[in-house]
């Protein structure tokens, strides 16, 4: 029997308004009430994850920005895996040699250079998974998504990434290009020492050291709680997923998952448009996965 499920949030456990479906919460609460921990295991940051599932009515233990920092209930950091700050800027320079939009997420918050590049590519992502929507609409929904986010903009990425306070947790690089602009960058920065290079959609890259995995730390939560992994669920979607569907005894990719992605999961469930997340839950319960 299973007794701790990690859930990945975009493509996985949000739907296309970026927020978590009644069903999808039922089943959650359904797997709490038999004495099952859930918990998200998200490329997003605690302050990016926290609203949809507080609005969801779920409190949880967090393992953000893919590994690099695992949090309690109560927002507590429990530790973090960061990377070394001559890497940071070998990374940065990459990135803008492509022209490439970035964030920093460090131990003291998201940092980004250029708010008007934010929105592009948030609105980009927004019309590709709601086609029906005009770009203008996109646009709106995301200045209000994003002013909701506590995101400092400043002038010099470098002159804080040397602070000595300041730890680089994650570097998330954004294209509405995609892979044609992302691959070659992508392949430059897996040569820099003690990375993981991932993705959580086609227009971005997400990069974090090494030990920075949603496997590692899926592991790590398991490991303190005294579970196996044959004790442990997990469900996801992209490529910042796999390492922890290979750990987990029992793992379900979505529906809507990249097809090398479903490879790596013992299950497939539906989509996260057709509460793909629920779905898969009730039926490890149902099944005694």
């Amino acid at each position: 029997m299973i007794k701790l499920i990690a859930s990945d949030m975009d493509g996985t456990l949000l739907n296309s308004t970026m927020g978590i479906s009644k069903d999808n919460a039922s089943a959650i609460r359904e797997a709490e009430r038999l004495g099952i921990e859930f918990m998200v295991a998200t490329g997003r940051a605690y302050t990016e994850a926290k609203p949809a599932l507080e609005e969801a009515g779920i409190d949880c233990a967090m393992i953000t920005l893919n590994g690099a920092e695992v949090l309690d209930k109560t927002g507590k950091s429990l530790f973090t895996a960061g990377i070394e700050k001559q890497v940071v800027a070998d990374v940065l320079d990459i990135l803008d040699a492509h022209d490439i939009y970035f964030e920093v997420s460090t131990n003291k918050g998201i940092y980004s250079e250029r708010q008007e590049k934010r929105i592009e590519n948030f609105a980009s992502h927004i019309a590709t998974t709601m086609p029906h929507l005009t770009y203008k609409v996109a646009i709106a929904m995301a200045a209000a998504h994003l002013s909701l986010l506590n995101i400092t903009y400043i002038e010099d990425m470098r002159t804080l990434i040397q602070q000595e306070d300041i730890e680089v947790l994650k570097i998330i690089g954004f294209s509405i290009d995609g892979p044609k602009v992302l691959a070659p960058a992508s392949a430059q920065i897996r040569q820099l020492p003690d990375l993981a290079v991932t993705a959580s959609a086609q227009n971005n890259i997400e990069i974090n050291h090494k030990n920075a995995q949603k496997g590692i730390a899926v592991a790590r939560v398991a490991k303190e709680r005294g579970f196996s992994a044959e004790e442990v669920m997990t469900i996801g979607d992209n490529f910042n997923d796999v390492s922890m569907l290979q750990w987990a005894g029992v793992s379900f990719a979505m529906g809507n998952a990249e097809l090398e992605v479903k490879e790596h999961a013992k299950y497939v469930t539906s989509t996260n448009l057709e509460n793909g997340v629920g779905e898969a839950i009730l039926r490890a319960i149902r099944e005694n996965l």
